[in-house]
């Protein structure tokens, strides 16, 4: 009976070791490859690049200290090697770990320090137009546009709402950029995005992107209608990111003088794929009135507000003060003490 146990409990056991050892060795694990080709906004550290300079020390070893310069194709030298090293996108613990093992074949535990001492991979982002304070950004880590915009003290009055964002660049070390398009070194051919300012302030990573070094940045002004005529001021008014209505076009002139046709005030807008335009006319009166939906205005659209034609009753008023005024002109004057 013991021996049966016994027995039997060797077999449990070697079932046991071999279950154990057949889980151990279906654990998947990870490669370096995985980690050099990570996405580079996804690792820590600075991904190295062409045109950075870094900067070994050896602990006592000063024959094999160097100062580089990182190539076209990214890579540098290390002193009595010909064997050049893969730079390019790796951070300064990997360059570390590289140096250390091609060292190694040398000096039996090198001591090795590399350090990136000037950052010249990666051109500065631009941003212009209608922002605050127009200027360039070297990026040294991830940032999006909502930070570059309050970085130039965000959009003026005159901003349309719209923001374009151009890649100028593929990133250095990346495939393609987040919205899965890829770059170009040809500026003129330069892929693009085009952003509104009120989804860029909420915040959402969709509308809110990850700008890239090279990237640039031109916030749009605002397209304008022409206002002329009967208004208080005549001139340019720009239309906000929402729209602009008639009415508040005419506000934004100071609104209309009394003598206004404005049951008739006339719209010329360009014709589609023209230069020719077209007349709308628009009884603003109906409109103030509640009694019409007021209207949209285009770009470009020239809003012009005609002088109404004098009643009977208003001529014959104006001849009367006239009169008057001419009669004060011509009648001696008394001081009365």
């Amino acid at each position: 009976m013991k021996k049966k146990f016994w027995l039997f409990a060797a077999l449990m056991l070697g079932l046991f070791q071999i279950g154990f050892g057949q889980s151990v060795t279906t654990v998947p694990t990870k490669t370096t490859t995985d980690i050099t080709t990570a996405p580079e906004l996804q690792r820590s550290g600075y991904l190295v690049g062409p045109g950075d300079e870094i900067t070994g020390k050896v602990l006592g070893e000063s024959q094999f200290d160097f100062v580089a310069t990182i190539d076209e194709d990214g890579k540098f030298q290390v002193p009595f090697f010909n064997q050049s090293v893969m730079a390019k996108c790796k951070t300064e613990r990997e360059l570390t770990n590289n140096v250390t093992q091609l060292l190694s074949k040398y000096l039996k535990t090198p001591l090795v320090s590399v350090n990136v001492t000037k950052r010249d991979s990666r051109p500065p982002v631009s941003i212009y137009g209608e922002v605050v304070k127009p200027q360039q950004v070297t990026l040294n880590r991830k940032a999006r546009l909502l930070e570059l915009l309050a970085f130039a003290g965000g959009v003026t009055e005159k901003s349309g709402g719209a923001i374009q964002v151009f890649h100028t660049q593929p990133p250095i070390c990346e495939e393609a950029y987040e919205d899965g398009t890829m770059g170009t070194n040809n500026s003129v051919d330069a892929l693009y995005r085009v952003y509104s300012v009120n989804t860029v302030q909420q915040g959402s990573d969709e509308a809110n992107p990850i700008i890239y070094p090279g990237d640039i940045i031109v916030v749009k002004e605002a397209l304008a209608v022409f206002v002329i005529g009967e208004v208080n001021a005549t001139g340019k008014v720009l239309m906000p990111e929402g729209g602009l209505p008639l009415s508040q076009a005419l506000a934004s002139v100071g609104g209309v003088r009394p003598e206004a046709k404005i049951k008739d005030i006339k719209i010329q807008r360009l014709k589609a794929n023209s230069k020719d335009r077209e007349i709308i006319s628009v009884n603003y009166d109906l409109v103030r009135k509640g009694k019409e939906k007021d209207i949209m205005l285009s770009p470009y659209d020239i809003v012009e507000v005609g002088k109404a034609k004098k009643s009977i009753a208003q001529i014959l008023l104006d001849i009367a003060i006239g009169g008057a005024k001419t009669a004060a002109q011509v009648l001696p004057q008394t001081v009365l003490r």
